[in-house]
């Protein structure tokens, strides 16, 4: 039986439920909200004279848990449309909307009496196919449905959200004993498939997989810290990105969790974990124990308190982010804590060569990596086969949950099975017994590789290698370069990659994927081959972060510097060109940016045959902050965006467009998702969005096939209205007027002058429409004059050096 899910009833309106809700939203579901009616009037309603039963009172919860949402940084909505999907009710007057509910999420209190209570009245009023969730994270899911009819256990099962579920991509689904096949099959695909989940099948076990290897690692690294007396600072500097974990590292996580979920889960596992004997004597820790519950005392919950093991603080009218003293319990100013083990393994790109590096050496640091590093390994090891058969769902858990590089066991791949087991003896973590007996049959890694690929898993149980099928809907341009021959090209700065059915991606591999001349020659030389191969069409993407920060700004300015102008110029020209040569391509060329695509990034972006792109996708024509205008056909591109459509009618008005132009590109706006792209033109409407970033590839090579079998022909060159002196004046009027105002520095002005020049086609006597070409020079030439100025050329170094922009 297939499950439509087209609207979804959420119960909690709390961080979580309202977070849920929204994300279920930005995947264009129909939502409604619900939470209870409150019991009494606070003072302002009193105030007012309202009663229980004014229906502003009733929703007053619900309304509260929304606007949070609405507010919420970072965003739970991909822009301010998908709050429209969301209808707000509550538990007594719009109780009947579960009827209609292809799927009910429960995300209330953590109490199993209030949850059964809640489940009971569902049952009575529930069509027989509404699937029926739980997102409680340390409740027994089977316990939840206890008492409930068969037709409601079958379609019952609990799926866990990670917050923010906008972010984070884990979804744990954890089925009963009596939840349908069918139901796990089609929540799973949906998370997969609508929502960008990456789904991983649980027992119903204490805290599922991800929170039970989190926290019980996570108390023991606790537990080490206070022991060894590591301060904060310290810790965070060494647990971060450079052992493949995210940048909070631990501290800044536990401010992010919040140090009272922390304290509720830690005591709901010690209670519920008496037998984990790797795990219960760093729970059950004192010092760690005593140290949250004095914070939580405190207030110091973490970022929603504005403090927990970090606070901001104003110094000299700087912002600084002070942390805890963890003896004193005072918050102080840090010093930069510098190891000879981490400079040594800094500069090691490899993540497995690196730990390696780390683990061997012989300072604080090493200690405290290689500790955290083992006894991580270790346990893991131990919670086979109790909360997963093989290392797959731990492993696929922890990075999507997590946010680390790789999970344990493709951390004890890396680094050898072999190496590691007598390290672990040796440091009192030793493996659990299957892992012995799996390295005696002569089995030495928890996968099998083809390439960079995973191809098997090892079950302990089976005692053998367990086929993973590959997904058809998951490229990854890494495990394509495993096997030389896909590789069709290749120079410093971008590759050319067979994906098969004749299509081809061009990958960027600079440092932040940067553009250099190098990868505009690939971007020509990917063109050619197109031709010459009978390709079917291009892709341009990878599998980074970030799709491309811009130009490479270094090169930008020491061309600048050294008045090197005949060199920028040709350089700006190959931009241009390889955008133009993209744009009128007689083959489709699909870009599926994703993360970061600024500036350059953008333009490449913006000149495309169809865009496929990560709703995470973070993209904007940033130049301004450089002291340059865009000038790889990004100006000209926001102008045949939002201002040719507009003036293709009589007697329409230009001024509101520019304006909108102008404010976009002059203030460097930056899209906080895909849709607000397309919302800001960056995008056109009939470009994808793709929700899931590990589909992103194979999605862009699928539109290139669909185009091409459709007969894909590019568009017919396009002539760009140039509004002329009179809107220029106009412009410079707000312009001045924002300078003397104190707005703007009388710099930014300048660079504001030079971007009004080019966006109203220069000092044109009446309107008209020109070539792209024409805009195309307009923005070069603004482009070079800007770079001679010091001033732009200061603002770049500051760029470069401090990562900010400089208001000079």
């Amino acid at each position: 039986m297939n499950y439509s899910i087209n609207k979804a009833v959420v119960i909690g309106s709390g961080t979580m439920g309202a977070a849920i809700a929204a994300h279920l939203a930005n995947a264009g579901i129909r939502v409604y909200l619900l939470d209870i009616v409150p019991n009494k009037l606070t003072e302002k309603e009193k105030s007012q004279g309202l009663t229980l039963q004014d229906q502003l009172v009733r929703n007053r919860i619900v309304n509260q848990g929304f606007q949070a949402a609405l507010k919420s940084r970072p965003a739970s909505f991909y822009s301010e449309n998908p709050a429209n999907a969301v209808q707000l009710g509550n538990l007594e007057d719009d109780f009947q909307v579960i009827k209609d509910a292809d799927w009910i999420i429960e995300v209330i209190i953590e109490n199993l009496g209030i949850k059964q209570d809640l489940m009971k009245r569902i049952d009575e009023v529930r069509s027989e196919r509404t699937i029926v969730s739980t997102n409680t994270s340390g409740i027994p899911v089977t316990s939840i449905a206890e008492g409930r009819s068969p037709g409601f256990k079958e379609h019952f099962l609990g799926t866990h959200f990670f917050n923010p579920p906008r972010y984070l991509k884990l979804l744990e689904v954890i089925p009963t004993a009596d939840t349908l096949p069918e139901v796990i099959d089609n929540i799973s695909h949906f998370a997969e498939y609508r929502l960008g989940k990456g789904v991983v099948l649980c027992k119903d076990t204490p805290n599922f997989i991800a929170n039970r290897l989190g926290f019980g690692s996570g108390a023991f690294t606790l537990d080490f810290i206070l022991k060894n007396e590591y301060t904060v600072k310290e810790v965070d500097s060494i647990t971060g990105p450079l052992i493949g974990r995210p940048k909070s590292a631990t501290f800044r996580l536990l401010d992010l969790v919040g140090i009272d979920v922390w304290e509720h889960v830690g005591t709901n596992l010690t209670k519920a974990l008496p037998e984990d004997d790797q795990a219960m004597p760093y729970l059950s820790s004192e010092p760690a124990n005593q140290l949250i519950h004095d914070m939580v005392e405190k207030g110091r919950l973490g970022n929603k308190a504005k403090q927990g093991f970090y606070k901001q603080v104003t110094v000299d009218g700087k912002k600084e982010f002070w942390p805890l003293n963890l003896s004193s319990r005072e918050y102080e100013a840090s010093e930069q804590i510098r190891y000879d083990s981490v400079k040594a393994a800094k500069g090691i790109e490899d993540l497995g060569e690196r730990l390696s590096k780390l683990i061997g050496e012989d300072d604080r640091a090493a200690d405290l990596i290689r500790s955290t590093i083992l006894q991580g390994l270790s346990y893991a090891s131990h919670r086979i086969p109790e909360i997963a058969d093989t290392p797959k769902p731990i492993d696929d858990a922890m990075r999507w949950g997590f946010g680390h590089e790789v999970g344990p066991f493709e951390i004890w791949d890396l680094l050898g099975i072999k190496t590691i087991i007598p390290q672990l003896k040796e440091a009192g973590f030793p493996p659990a017994p299957w892992v012995e007996k799996m390295v005696k049959d002569g089995i030495t890694s928890f996968y099998e590789y083809d390439g960079k690929q995973k191809t098997a898993v090892y079950d302990p149980v089976k005692k053998k290698y367990i086929p993973l099928q590959p997904s058809l809907h998951i490229i990854r341009v890494s495990e394509q370069k495993s096997d030389q021959k896909n590789i069709l090209a290749r120079n410093t700065s971008a590759s050319l990659i067979d994906l098969g059915d004749g299509v081809a991606c061009v990958e960027f591999q600079t440092k932040m994927n940067s553009i250099d001349e190098d990868t505009i020659n690939m971007l020509n030389q990917a063109l050619d081959y197109a031709l010459e191969n009978n390709l079917n069409g291009l892709v341009v993407g990878n599998d980074a972060d970030n799709f491309s920060v811009g130009a490479n700004l270094f090169g930008v300015v020491m061309a600048a510097q050294n008045e090197m102008w005949d060199q920028l110029d040709l350089i700006v020209r190959k931009l241009q060109d390889a955008d133009m040569r993209m744009r009128y391509f007689p083959k489709p060329v699909v870009i599926a940016p994703a993360g970061l695509a600024l500036g350059g990034g953008a333009e490449i972006t913006m000149h495309g045959s169809r865009v496929v792109a990560a709703a995470e996708l973070y993209t904007g024509l940033v130049e301004v902050g450089a002291g340059v205008i865009p000038a790889g056909g990004g100006t000209k591109e926001m102008i045949r965006r939002l201002i040719n459509p507009p003036m293709q009618t009589k007697d329409a008005v230009v001024f509101p467009y520019l304006q909108r132009v102008f404010e976009q590109v002059g203030q460097g706006a930056v899209a906080k998702s895909a849709l607000e792209a397309q919302e800001m033109g960056i995008l056109s409407a009939e470009d994808r969005i793709v929700i899931n970033r590990d589909h992103l590839l194979a999605e862009a090579k699928r539109e290139v096939l669909h185009m091409a079998e459709s007969g894909y022909a590019p568009p017919a060159p396009e002539k760009i209205f140039a509004a002329g002196r009179d809107a220029l004046s106009g412009l410079k009027i707000g312009l001045h007027n924002f300078k003397e105002g104190g707005f703007i520095t009388d710099y930014e002005a300048v660079i504001g002058s030079k971007l009004i020049g080019v966006m109203t086609g220069g000092n044109i006597s009446q309107p008209t429409w020109m070539d792209e070409q024409y805009f195309l020079d307009l923005e070069r030439e603004a482009f070079l004059s800007l770079c001679g100025e010091k001033k732009t050329q200061e603002r770049m170094w500051h760029l470069l050096q401090k990562g900010k922009v400089l208001r000079n």
